[in-house]
C-alpha cells in the first residue's frame, strides 16, 4: 500500500515537473571561445567535449587550415584551425599556440567527426547576458549567425558547428 501512494506521488512529482518544463522559456546559450583574439559564441546544443591538444597525425595535400587527424577517446577527428579557417590568422601561427589551446569537437549529433582548434575557453554565456547587434546577414556565411555584444561591450560572433560541418569550403580539405 506504501508502495503504490510513494509511486503515485513520484508519478504526480514528474508530472508537475514536465509542465513546468514545456512552459518555462528555454534560455538560449553557448560556449565562448577565443580565436586570434575574436570573440565567438557555440550553440552548446552544437559543441561536443573540449580536449587538451592531442598529438596531431598530418595528413598531406590538405589545406593549410586542416591540421591533421587526433585520436580523441577512441576516435580519429579530423582537427581544424578555426582562426585560420575564418581567416583571423595564417595557419601557421597556429603551431605556437599548441600549449594554451584546446580542442572543441562537435556534437556527435551533427554527424562530423571533426575538432576545431581554439586559442582560449572564456566559459559559458547566456541571451541574458548579451545584445544581439543588428547586422547584415547577407555578407556572412550561413554558419556565422548573430552578432551579439555582452556588457562590456566585446562584440561575440555567433558560429553554429553544425553548420559549419555542412558548409562546402569546409568540407573541401583537399589543397
Amino acid at each position: 500500500m506504501a508502495n503504490r501512494e510513494a509511486l503515485r506521488e513520484l508519478q504526480a512529482r514528474l508530472a508537475l515537473r514536465l509542465q513546468q518544463a514545456r512552459s518555462e522559456v528555454q534560455v538560449r546559450s553557448w560556449l565562448a571561445i577565443e580565436c586570434a583574439g575574436q570573440g565567438l559564441l557555440v550553440p552548446l546544443s552544437t559543441a561536443g567535449e573540449i580536449f587538451s591538444v592531442a598529438k596531431l597525425l598530418p595528413v598531406p595535400h590538405t589545406q593549410a587550415w586542416f591540421m591533421g587527424v587526433a585520436n580523441l577517446r577512441g576516435r580519429l577527428h579530423g582537427v581544424v584551425d578555426l582562426a585560420a579557417f575564418l581567416g583571423l590568422r595564417a595557419p601557421s601561427a597556429a603551431q605556437a599556440l599548441r600549449e594554451q589551446s584546446q580542442l572543441l569537437t562537435f556534437n556527435a549529433n551533427q554527424g562530423a567527426h571533426c575538432a576545431v582548434l581554439v586559442d582560449r575557453l572564456a566559459g559559458l554565456r547566456k541571451a541574458t547576458q548579451l545584445t544581439e547587434v543588428t547586422t547584415d546577414a547577407s555578407a556572412r556565411p550561413t554558419f556565422a549567425r548573430a552578432r551579439w555584444r555582452d556588457a562590456d561591450g566585446r562584440l561575440w560572433q555567433e558560429i553554429d558547428l553544425g553548420d559549419l560541418a555542412r558548409n562546402e569550403q569546409f568540407l573541401a580539405i583537399a589543397a
